[in-house]
């Protein structure tokens, strides 16, 4: 098992159409999302404007949940979909989709036919304490990599003999994660985005 403490030294910041997108980690190392190249990212954006346009990717599944503010997506012209802060939605990466309202939000894509997982949010008040086990989650499948996001307060997070003190809008990284419980504790009220991803086929059905 092997845990890597990302912070924002290590992320890639970027402009887009409607604002400022973060990237925390990619997948492999040295893809570029600019090439759609990559096998799975996990990143976090501004939106600034009240009405943006959504890239299309047709290659991906995609995840997302606003972690400050709320915003309403539309997908293909259809019923919107409003989501408060770490209510999480799923959707084609294909869709032609619009969204409403000002936020900072966090984002998975998994590449269709080489990736499966999942994304889900949880909340930890000061002291307390929680364990994530990865395995079996995923149709049976365990993870291999799990990424684990603070976007607000802070935890010591340790996994064997690794221990990590995560603060705000900072992530750890599990690789070979599978089998082992990761400890989490909160070291003040705290909410946290967790990404699990397993990497090579399986991914062809939307989970």
């Amino acid at each position: 098992m092997i845990l890597t403490h990302l912070t924002a030294e290590s992320f890639v910041v970027s402009a887009w159409a409607g604002g400022v997108t973060t990237q925390i980690a990619i997948a492999p190392p040295r893809a570029a999302y600019a090439d759609r190249d990559f096998l799975w990212r996990v990143s976090s954006a501004s939106v600034e404007t009240e009405t943006s346009d959504f890239t299309a990717l047709p290659d991906y599944w995609r995840w997302i949940t606003p972690l400050s503010g709320s915003m309403t997506l539309f997908h293909d012209g259809g019923d919107g979909v409003r989501l408060a802060p770490y209510e999480v939605h799923q959707f084609d990466g294909g869709a032609a989709t619009r969204s409403q309202g000002r936020c900072t939000d966090f984002n998975l894509m998994l590449r269709k036919g080489q990736a499966h997982g999942r994304m889900y949010a949880r909340r930890l008040s000061a002291g307390s304490a929680c364990s994530v086990v990865f395995s079996g989650g995923l149709d049976r499948r365990s993870p291999d990599t799990v990424l684990l996001f603070c976007g607000a307060g802070g935890a010591s997070v340790a996994a064997g003999d690794e221990r990590v003190s995560l603060g705000a809008m900072e992530a750890v990284m599990v690789e070979n994660a599978a089998g082992p419980r990761v400890e989490v504790k909160a070291a003040a009220d705290s909410r946290f985005v967790i990404a699990e991803i397993e990497s090579g086929g399986g991914g062809s059905k939307f989970p």
